[in-house]
C-alpha cells in the first residue's frame, strides 16, 4: 500500500520550496523504498528550483542521501529490508555500449524507478536526479542503492551520493592523480575540497587550492591543500607555477564551471598535463582559446561527470577509508538541519558560508 510522508517540493521556477505531503507507492519490479536518514543540500537542488535543469515541475528535491531499505519489489535479489545504503544516481544498466565495453562508469542508460511519487491530489513529482531525498521515504530503482558499512555515520557517508564523490572522482578517477603529482584546484567549495581530499588520498606531493574567499581557503587547508591562493590578490596562474618549480601542475581541476576560471586552469597546468572540468557551466557559456595553444601544450582536457564513479566499486571502498580515519568526510558537514530549513540552507550555500548543510530525519 502507498504511504504518505513529508517531502520538500519545488513548485515552480524560482519559487520558494515548501514541505508537502507526498504519496510514495509500494516498490514495483526492480524498485526499493528507502527510509531516508540524511540528505545533503547540493547546489544541483538549487539548479532544479531555479529551472536550470529542465522545466518538469514540480520537483521533489534532494539526492545526496543515506538511509535504510524498507521494502523491495519483485526481482530484487541483492537488497533486503534493513540494508544501510547510500543512494546514487548512476544505476548502471549493464547492456548499453559503454557497459558492454567494460566502462560502466560511462553508462548511457542508467535506471530510475518507473512508478511515480505524487502529491495528495495526484500531481506527479519529478525526483531530482531520479532520487528525490528531501523526504522521509523515497522510491528509487534498486540499482540506485549501494550497500556500505552499516556502522558508518549516515551524515558523512551520504555525501558520497553526489558532491563529495564528484570531487574525489574528478581527482582520482578522471584526473588520474597519483603519488608524487602536483595538483591545482580552482574553486574550494564542497566539490573542490573533495578533489583536494582525493588528491591527498592519492599521494599528491603538492596540492594548491585557489579561491577568492579566505574562509574557503581555510577549509581547503584542513582537507589537504599544501598551498592556498586568493585569486583576488594574486595571479593564480603565476602562483601555481611558482609552487611547482615554474612548470605548472600535473593535474588541474576546475570546480567552478566558468570560462574565465577554465582559461586560468588551462594555463596553470604543465605541458602534457591534465585539465579536468567538474564545475557545471550554464548553457550560455562559451570558451575562446587559441587553437594553437590546445595543440602546443599537449596533454588531456577532460570533463568529469559524477567523478566518473562506479558506485558499487567506489562507495564501499571510500566508506572503508572513512572508517579507518584516512578520509575525513566529517569535515564536509557544516551543519545539520531539518526539512523545514532548506530555503535557509540554499541562502547559506549561495553565500559560501557552508560546505554542506545536511538534513537529518
Amino acid at each position: 500500500m502507498s504511504q504518505e510522508v513529508r517531502g520538500v517540493v519545488a513548485p515552480g521556477k524560482g519559487q520558494p520550496v515548501r514541505v508537502e505531503t507526498v504519496v510514495v507507492p509500494d516498490p514495483g519490479p526492480g524498485e526499493a523504498v528507502v527510509r531516508i536518514q540524511t540528505c545533503g543540500v547540493c547546489h544541483t537542488d538549487l539548479h532544479y528550483r531555479e529551472g536550470g535543469i529542465n522545466d518538469e515541475f514540480p520537483f521533489l528535491l534532494g539526492h545526496e542521501a543515506a538511509g535504510i531499505v524498507e521494502a523491495v519489489g519483485d526481482g530484487v535479489t541483492d537488497l533486503a529490508a534493513g540494508d544501510f545504503v547510500v543512494l546514487n544516481w548512476r544505476a548502471v544498466c549493464g547492456t548499453c555500449r559503454a557497459c558492454l565495453r567494460g566502462r560502466p562508469w560511462y553508462c548511457f542508460s542508467t535506471f530510475n524507478a518507473t512508478r511515480k511519487m505524487t502529491l495528495k491530489d495526484g500531481t506527479e513529482l519529478s525526483p531530482a536526479l531520479g532520487i528525490g531525498a528531501f523526504i522521509e521515504k523515497t522510491l528509487v530503482h534498486s540499482g540506485q542503492c549501494t550497500k556500505v558499512d552499516p556502522t558508518a555515520d549516515p551524515k558523512a557517508v551520504g555525501l558520497l551520493g553526489c558532491g563529495v564523490m564528484a570531487g574525489l572522482g574528478a581527482a582520482i578517477n578522471t584526473g588520474g592523480v597519483t603519488r608524487g603529482d602536483t595538483v591545482a584546484v580552482f574553486g574550494c567549495g564542497g566539490v573542490g575540497d573533495a578533489a583536494i581530499a582525493g588528491a591527498r588520498l592519492a599521494g599528491a606531493r603538492t596540492i594548491i587550492g585557489i579561491d577568492v574567499d579566505d574562509r574557503k581557503l581555510e577549509w581547503a587547508s584542513r582537507l589537504g591543500a599544501t598551498h592556498t591562493v586568493n585569486a583576488k590578490k594574486t595571479d593564480p596562474v603565476e602562483a601555481v607555477r611558482e609552487a611547482t618549480g615554474g612548470f605548472g601542475a600535473d593535474v588541474v581541476i576546475e570546480a567552478i564551471g566558468r570560462p574565465e576560471t577554465y582559461e586560468q586552469a588551462f594555463y596553470a597546468r604543465d605541458l602534457a598535463g591534465t585539465l579536468v572540468l567538474v564545475g557545471v557551466p550554464t548553457p550560455d557559456m562559451r570558451l575562446d582559446l587559441p587553437l594553437l595553444d590546445f595543440f602546443g601544450r599537449g596533454g588531456a582536457l577532460k570533463s568529469s561527470w559524477y567523478g566518473d564513479c562506479l558506485p558499487s566499486r567506489d562507495f564501499p571502498m571510500l566508506v572503508d577509508l572513512y572508517q579507518q580515519g584516512r578520509l575525513d568526510l566529517d569535515a564536509f558537514v557544516s551543519e545539520t538541519i531539518s526539512l523545514d530549513d532548506i530555503e535557509a540552507a540554499f541562502e547559506k550555500m549561495h553565500a559560501g558560508e557552508v560546505l554542506r548543510s545536511v538534513v537529518v530525519l
